[in-house]
């Protein structure tokens, strides 16, 4: 790839498992029925386009003004109104600040935020994954992650990742309630185990 063109515009980039997560992504706001949403971290664009499509009201917020967001600007200092979105939709963007930068997110987050959050982080961890279909029965999967092996490296794009030795699934759902979230639900699909889903209320 050219050191000219960003990731977001790479045929890398868009990889099969990111597609099943904007998929999910897409399916978990539509669940949720809100009127507005906020997008934070805009990235290729492809999840807020389908949304809008759907009528959605949406606003995308990104740090990274070549990605042409409709609002450049941090998660740590949201410009909005406290409560001024019926839900938030924040995927694979918080590990890219520090951990100790965790809980302030999650706070600016809840403010603006009425109903529920769509929170997506990248769930380290060696996959085992099992499938199987009989005829007229459903299809079978059994799947589990080896996680806490390895140590989250210094540098790169990620400050830490759920899985990781010291970041264990516990660790990140208290940060997110102390936040004031309800953790509704939080699931990873054997399809795309390296994306964790978190469906959460404001508690």
């Amino acid at each position: 790839m050219s050191a000219s063109v960003p990731e977001y515009k790479s045929a890398k980039y868009e990889h099969l498992d990111r597609w099943i997560s904007y998929y999910r992504q897409i399916q978990e706001v539509l669940s949720s029925r809100p009127e507005n949403l906020l997008e934070i971290g805009k990235g290729s664009g492809l999840v807020s386009t389908v949304l809008k499509s759907r009528g959605l009201a949406v606003t995308s917020l990104d740090i990274d003004p070549e990605v042409k967001p409709d609002i450049v600007g941090s998660v740590l200092a949201l410009p909005f109104e406290d409560k001024k979105f019926d839900v938030t939709l924040c995927a694979e963007v918080l590990e890219h600040l520090p951990f100790e930068d965790f809980p302030k997110a999650l706070s600016e987050i809840r403010r603006v935020t009425r109903r529920a959050v769509v929170l997506s982080l990248p769930n380290w961890g060696w996959t085992f994954w099992l499938g199987f279909k009989l005829p007229l029965l459903p299809k079978l999967d059994f799947f589990w992650k080896l996680t806490g092996i390895l140590k989250h490296p210094p540098g790169g794009e990620h400050f830490w990742e759920i899985g990781k030795r010291g970041y264990p699934l516990r660790k990140i759902s208290s940060a997110i309630e102390a936040a004031g979230f309800r953790i509704r639900t939080t699931y990873l699909k054997p399809d795309s185990p390296y994306h964790r889903f978190f469906l959460l209320d404001i508690a």
